[in-house]
């Protein structure tokens, strides 16, 4: 009878185990939509990340953040579009545009805008030494069709191109590509993830009034906004988070103090804590100056 009793046991704690964590990520995910009450937060986002100086390590480690970042949308369930993606000359990418849409992909995404540092042993130095490489994020909040930003066309230059994938391989035998500058800022956005350069000059708009619009934002703002996360040189002592693999494993976020040994879990998307931790701190008003240490 006391067998029976121990396994009937068992069976209750294993059905009630799913419904615990189901219930404990309903009461996270509600805890952090209280601290995401900015009128943008609820808004779809547009990120950018682009590689620091120092060639093949930064863009390798660019396409890092980019996958860690996908990954960090399937966890969600977010929507997520890459708009544009630039190769690197040997690996990784110059840069990439993304759209992440859900409810509140914008307010959390602003909490990852920044430098991020990667310290790892090189699988590209043939000496095996330790390099440290940069790569920054940026966030901008999808704007709805009915906020009117207005663009002259005279202020644009619209140069197309051909679509270009890995290893230079052409995605694309048209011109179909397509890159918008517009000069009175110097903003340049590029968008070939579609066949058609319509589509692809249509999503290139999106993006450069969204960017448009944080510029016009900050400017009515006695003190800048963080909509696109702050602009610092991508390079040590601007950067917001650490990356350690070797000697040691751990990532470290200046902003917080939050840190955590599995480097591999966080690359494969596991975020929420990180974000969760800055969210905290920034209702708090108890963020600190990042003051990352050498490692």
């Amino acid at each position: 009878m006391l067998v029976e009793w121990a396994r009937a046991g068992e069976d209750v704690s294993a059905d009630l185990t799913p419904a615990l964590e189901a219930f404990t990520r309903d009461v996270q995910s509600a805890e952090i939509r209280t601290m995401l009450s900015g009128e943008l937060d609820r808004k779809n986002a547009i990120v950018t990340i682009h590689p620091g100086a120092g060639g093949t390590e930064s863009q390798d480690w660019a396409e890092m953040l980019m996958r860690m970042y996908l990954r960090w949308t399937e966890r969600r369930g977010f929507g997520r579009e890459v708009l544009d993606l630039q190769p690197g000359d040997e690996a990784g990418i110059k840069s990439a545009t993304m759209l992440v849409t859900g409810d509140y992909a914008y307010g959390l995404l602003t909490a990852e805008a920044g430098v991020h540092r990667l310290v790892r042993i090189s699988p590209f130095d043939q000496a095996a030494r330790r390099h440290t490489s940069f790569a920054s994020l940026y966030v901008w909040p999808e704007l709805a069709d009915d906020i009117d930003i207005e663009i002259d066309e005279k202020d644009l230059r619209i140069d197309t191109f051909r679509s270009s994938g890995a290893g230079g391989q052409h995605v694309n035998v048209t011109d179909s590509a397509v890159r918008l500058t517009h000069l009175p800022t110097g903003i340049v956005v590029s968008c070939q993830n579609e066949r058609s350069q319509h589509k692809n000059r249509a999503s290139a708009m999106k993006v450069l009034k969204s960017r448009l619009y944080d510029i016009k934002l900050k400017e009515q703002q006695a003190k800048m906004s963080q909509l696109g996360g702050e602009k610092k040189e991508i390079a040590f002592g601007s950067q917001i988070r650490s990356y350690v693999m070797a000697p040691y494993q751990m990532i470290k976020d200046h902003r917080t103090k939050f840190q955590v040994g599995d480097v591999n879990r966080v690359l494969d998307g596991d975020l929420d804590d990180f974000i969760k931790a800055y969210l905290l701190k920034k209702a708090m008003g108890k963020l600190e100056a990042a003051t990352p240490d050498e490692d």
